[in-house]
């Protein structure tokens, strides 16, 4: 099996900022590279950058791009690292146009470099997903996994049910 890795940006991320006296975060290369090191997987992958955006800057020509990017994709396997609040309208949007892979959207609540980041988990299970399952959209957050059409979030918490 080989999984794509494409990361659009989002919280997961995230990296502290290069310039000194910087308080604001900045994207650098994609937390998934650290956490696949880590990890050691027995599957085979690659990682793409498609873009590195807030989730809430993310347009309609981004998500074209999200697409074509899967689309030339050789492999039916992708997990896609994305922005929290804007996850689920990239979800829908895939899923309309994407019928013949298995996209698995994930993200996390707090950066992939911090301590107590969700990223691992989420990450994990977007990859038990991509073994389990065959084509479809699915959203992975909060150690719950979903058909896109069926996942939904708690606006008072930003949690995912």
């Amino acid at each position: 099996m080989r999984i794509t890795f494409i990361q659009t940006g989002g919280t997961i991320d995230k990296d502290y900022p290069r310039s000194s006296g910087g308080y604001a975060f900045e994207f650098g290369e994609p937390a998934t590279e650290r956490l696949l090191a880590r990890l050691n997987p027995s599957f085979d992958y690659d990682v793409r950058t498609a873009f590195q955006k807030d989730s809430t800057e993310i347009d309609a020509s981004d998500r074209q791009q999200l697409l074509q990017l899967i689309r030339d994709d050789a492999n039916d396997k992708i997990i896609v690292t994305h922005g929290t609040d804007t996850m689920l309208e990239t979800a829908a949007f895939l899923a309309k146009h994407v019928t013949d892979k298995l996209i698995v959207i994930t993200g996390a609540m707090r950066p992939e470099r911090f301590s107590d980041s969700d990223a691992p988990l989420n990450v994990g299970c977007a990859i038990a997903t991509a073994n389990l399952c065959e084509c479809g959209v699915f959203v992975a957050m909060h150690g719950i996994i979903k058909p896109h059409d069926q996942m939904q979030r708690d606006p008072s918490t930003g949690k995912y049910h």
